[in-house]
């Protein structure tokens, strides 16, 4: 069987090493980037961030299954997998540890804002001692967009910083209320009085045709004067230009990015110069859930191997 891993040798933590060594049977070779220029000769595919449209499906001649080492699918054209037969499976976030590791470098970066990291880091070359002041977590309100695997792994972890919790939910937000111990939770219609209540904003929820854009010039408008916006999920939930805006306004008091609109992103992009802190699509890269996605993409190489349905299809 061969497995065409469409990223560099090195990507993601040594993911690609770690799976040769779980299926040592199993030939896997690397495109060298995020691009598949053709999948003639593959069984699997291992998209990672490569755009996977319905023409280079086209090239495919015995593909029989699309494994994402990750949960994020909005790059793969799930349609046209689905008419030519080729499954396409993901592995969700609370299954591998993902979201654990990804909550985690939430923290991180709530921290780190609200510390303001980037200005220790200038008092320490200038020699200044005791700047600068931070603002403590404690009494802040904390509004989570997206309460699926990463956002329910933030909600335990965050109670222990005695922050007010609230959130939007997109289905039964009345339902998850009860069942998650938040102060507010509101549906999608309900995302504007989210903003205006929260100092923090993380999003927390997958990309596609209902969220593209979602943080953009109107819904940032609505956010507190001086709060701070997350990304722990996709770039393009948010819009770049209104992002440099509001933090070129002060309507934010800074951002905190691990995704980001393109991958990598230009270092010398002016959108720098402002109050963000960022990390390279590292929240879910951790010993932990690698180690959860490896298990699992080698569960699903395995059950084709046996000719089994794999788990987790997304385009049945």
């Amino acid at each position: 069987m061969d497995v065409l891993f469409a990223a560099k040798e090195t990507a993601w933590g040594g993911f690609l090493d770690m799976i040769r060594s779980a299926l040592p049977e199993v030939r896997f070779h690397a495109a060298g980037g995020f691009h598949a220029e053709s999948l003639a000769g593959y069984d699997v595919l291992i998209p990672t961030m490569t755009l996977i449209t319905r023409e280079i499906l086209k090239t495919a001649d015995r593909l029989r299954l699309v494994q994402q080492c990750g949960a994020g699918l909005e790059g793969v054209d799930l349609e046209a997998a689905r008419d030519m037969g080729i499954r396409v499976a993901n592995v969700p976030t609370e299954d591998s540890g993902n979201a654990d590791s990804v909550a985690e470098v939430g923290i991180y970066l709530m921290i780190g804002l609200a510390r303001d990291v980037r200005g220790m880091a200038r008092s320490l070359a200038e020699g200044r001692m005791g700047e600068p002041r931070g603002m403590a977590l404690a009494g802040r309100t904390v509004g989570i967009v997206g309460l699926g695997g990463i956002g329910r792994a933030l909600l335990r972890r965050l109670r222990a910083f005695d922050v007010k919790l609230i959130g939007i939910k997109q289905s039964d937000p009345d339902a998850a209320l009860d069942e998650l111990g938040l102060e507010w939770i509101g549906g999608p219609s309900d995302l504007g009085e989210m903003l205006r209540r929260s100092d923090f904003v993380v999003l927390c929820l997958p990309v596609n045709a209902d969220t593209q854009g979602l943080m953009n010039r109107e819904t940032l408008s609505h956010m507190r004067p001086g709060s701070f916006l997350i990304n722990l999920s996709r770039g393009g939930l948010v819009v770049r230009d209104a992002l440099e805006e509001a933090l070129a306004s002060g309507r934010l008091a800074g951002a905190g990015l691990d995704v980001f609109w393109e991958e990598p992103p230009d270092p010398e992009d002016p959108v720098f110069e402002q109050n963000v802190l960022a990390t390279p699509h590292v929240a879910g890269s951790t010993d932990i859930s690698m180690a959860g996605i490896v298990a699992a993409v080698a569960k699903n190489i395995r059950c084709l191997e046996r000719g089994e349905e794999p788990l987790h299809v997304q385009n049945r």
